[in-house]
């Protein structure tokens, strides 16, 4: 699969309400009100992260004279809240969501296509604007990305000692569980698609094929070639050598992961920049970098994972919310939600403001970003996770071959697909 550059910069979402609507907007803003409230707009935001746009948003209800009413909910559960909220008139006009979720999204008619001219497009980088369009249709607009990072325990390995590849992580793991009880070097769920794939791309292995226009081909899945294989045989080292702990392999392998390092018994781990204020907070003296080098030279890889306001296709004022939608989005706005949450912006031009430059974690962000990946937002991508994830979980617990697992894994893939068609 193609990789894309992306570098990266700041800001993020909402809370609150504002003034009243105008006089002009008299009529649309009645029949958007929902129950007794009155508001013009509804905004489905992130939760904790309304405080990054509390100033736009009261900026633009003044400028607007309108009056929104800002949400936090669990962003993820947006589309599927939609889906029973949308249709009962009590939905969101404007929702925050992943980028992997548009397609579905568009699919099921959830969204509506915004018009946004090339020259915006372009502000953004290139990965998170693609992540809004779907057969050449804007569907909406990034705010912020992510990506894994590698963590590692300053009082435990030294800047200068961390391990550049992961080969020399998986020598020095060795060494560390060998030398004491909960002694472990480098953490990681590799059992999880989304972890596992830094190692299996890296190596060949891809989900989806891209044509020329970089749209998936949900035919073309290449999660058990040589390539993958060979990456899945790097994982299983991890576990056969008992380098990770038993309770690392299924659904608390992450709770069991972030223990660890915050209880200071693991020197790394591979996690993401929802990580960095737990790991502040546990008190731990930490550092963030890139992910490290594979054996065969190549970068290891991850997925970009993508924030957005998106439109309701059930919006009462969908011209109002498309308007937000594009301000919030904006250079000025997306840096402000930076310096509040510390979330990574998608406008280009922010990747070089001095402001990230200050940050670790967002320097290595953007070093990691280009290496990874545009998660696909393909409908065909809610296929996948559940059946990888239990392949990679019986190599990771030695009970198939990684080419006897993965070859299953994709079977199971392709029947899902084939089954909801």
């Amino acid at each position: 699969m193609k990789k894309k550059n992306f570098l990266v910069a700041s800001a993020i979402l909402l809370l609150l309400a504002g003034c009243g609507p105008t006089d002009s907007n008299t009529d649309s803003s009645k029949e958007s009100k929902k129950g007794n409230e009155e508001y013009d707009l509804l905004v489905w935001e992130d939760q904790q992260k309304a405080k990054g746009t509390e100033e736009a948003i009261e900026k633009f209800e003044k400028d607007n004279d309108v009056k929104i009413k800002v949400v936090e909910k669990a962003y993820a559960q947006n589309i599927e809240d939609l889906r029973l909220d949308g249709p009962a008139g009590t939905g969101a006009d404007v929702i925050a969501i992943p980028g992997d979720q548009i397609g579905t999204a568009v699919t099921e008619g959830l969204l509506k296509e915004i018009e946004v001219d090339e020259e915006t497009q372009n502000s953004f980088t290139d990965s998170a604007m693609q992540s809004q369009i779907i057969d050449e249709k804007v569907y909406g607009l990034p705010y912020a990305v992510e990506t894994q990072l590698l963590f590692y325990n300053k009082d435990i390995v030294s800047e200068e000692e961390v391990p550049t590849t992961l080969g020399e992580w998986y020598d020095y793991s060795l060494d560390r569980t060998s030398s004491g009880k909960d002694q472990y070097g480098l953490i990681a769920t590799f059992d999880q698609l989304y972890y596992a794939y830094e190692i299996i791309n890296g190596y060949g292995g891809y989900i989806f094929n891209t044509d020329e226009k970089g749209n998936f081909d949900a035919t073309d899945i290449g999660l058990a070639n040589e390539g993958a294989i060979e990456g899945a045989d790097i994982i299983k080292k991890f576990y056969d050598e008992k380098v990770f702990p038993s309770g690392i392999i299924g659904e608390q392998g992450t709770n069991t992961l972030d223990s660890l390092f915050t209880e200071g018994k693991a020197a790394a781990v591979i996690s993401g920049p929802w990580a960095i204020d737990p790991y502040k907070e546990a008190g731990i003296n930490y550092g963030v970098k890139e992910l490290p080098m594979l054996d065969n030279g190549e970068h290891m890889s991850s997925f970009i994972g993508v924030k957005s306001y998106n439109v309701s296709s059930y919006s009462k004022n969908p011209d109002l919310a498309e308007k937000l939608v594009k301000f919030l989005s904006n250079e000025e706005n997306q840096k402000t939600r930076y310096e509040i949450t510390q979330e990574i912006p998608a406008v280009e031009s922010l990747s070089d403001d001095p402001i990230l430059n200050e940050s670790e974690s967002a320097v290595a962000i953007a070093e990691q970003s280009k290496y990874a990946e545009l998660t696909p937002n393909i409908t065909e991508m809610n296929q996948v996770w559940e059946s990888y994830d239990a392949a990679l979980q019986t190599i990771a617990s030695g009970k198939a071959d990684p080419k006897e697992a993965l070859a299953e894994g994709v079977s199971n893939i392709e029947s899902a697909i084939a089954a909801n068609k």
